[in-house]
């Protein structure tokens, strides 16, 4: 696998997932009791956005640090915003916080995290930076895989109820890729029917999107949805347009939680043509 996430820290796709990411975590604090994060595809955890790789793309320069500059933006803007500036010295943006970290950040002590990755050097920067929290155990390996080991999810013998499934996978070979992901989700909700799966996915080839959200709605879930931010218009596979998160299981009424996050991602974001859309493929009862 050749795909490395920090040419990419920081962009339009990553504010997207984030945003979506720790809004459906805010709403798991709503209980006291305990939940359980599995992150798949973990990453290195945190990126240098001053590095040589962020530094050849200038990708975060036209995502995150483009919102950073707005002056007021919608509440579920603004809390995704505060975690990113947690991770970074006062007044400056020099780390951009990977899902794991995020989730790590907003987690509280009863709350546990399973995190996979499968590239040796990205494995050992994640040991590192958890290297002190017992909240969260890194798993060296294909999360794929990982999942019959790690669901469902348990804490001193027993079973943690509610939490979250995050897949963000390259899809450096994209049918193969979401073959994969609807393997994991069957598996998930085979082991944890109650559990909220969140699928990041890039908006190139949008037959093979459609196929794939179709398979993935026909699986025994409450409800699902999607949630899109097309940058540009949706008319080259050759490039990243935009991207979109699947949501199997989200909590209640959780599109009026980051609908106001896509008007102002739309704005302040896109480039002429750009658009957002939330459905609603299978609506709770």
């Amino acid at each position: 696998m050749n795909y490395r996430h920090a040419f990419h820290a920081g962009n339009h796709a990553d504010v997207l997932k984030h945003i979506v990411q720790l809004a459906l975590i805010d709403s798991f604090k709503r209980k006291d009791s305990p939940f359980f994060v599995l992150d798949t595809h973990g990453g290195a955890g945190r990126y240098l956005l001053a590095s040589e790789e962020s530094r050849k793309t200038l990708e975060a320069e036209s995502g995150i640090m483009r919102l950073m500059a707005q002056p007021k933006l919608p509440e579920v803007v603004e809390h995704y915003l505060k975690a990113v500036q947690a991770d970074n010295p006062v007044g400056a943006l020099t780390n951009y916080p990977g899902s794991p970290l995020l989730s790590a950040q907003a987690m509280r002590a009863q709350d546990r995290m399973a995190v996979c990755e499968l590239q040796e050097a990205e494995t050992a920067t994640l040991k590192a930076l958890f290297a002190h929290d017992s909240r969260v155990d890194v798993r060296a390996g294909d999360g794929y895989a990982l999942l019959r080991s790690l669901l469902p999810p348990k804490f001193n013998g027993s079973k943690i109820g509610r939490g979250l499934v995050l897949i963000d996978p390259p899809y450096e070979a994209q049918d193969a890729e979401y073959q994969a992901v609807l393997a994991a989700l069957a598996e998930t909700l085979a082991r944890w029917p109650q559990a909220t799966c969140a699928v990041w996915f890039p908006i190139k080839q949008r037959r093979t999107i459609l196929h794939f959200l179709r398979k993935a709605t026909a699986l025994p879930v409450k409800s699902a949805m999607t949630i899109e931010f097309l940058v540009r218009p949706d008319d080259s596979p050759l490039r990243l347009n935009g991207s979109g998160m699947l949501l199997l299981n989200p909590p209640w009424q959780f599109d009026r939680v980051v609908g106001p996050a896509l008007p102002a991602l739309r704005q302040h974001l896109g480039e002429p043509g750009a658009s957002t859309r939330l459905d609603w493929l299978k609506a709770p009862e």
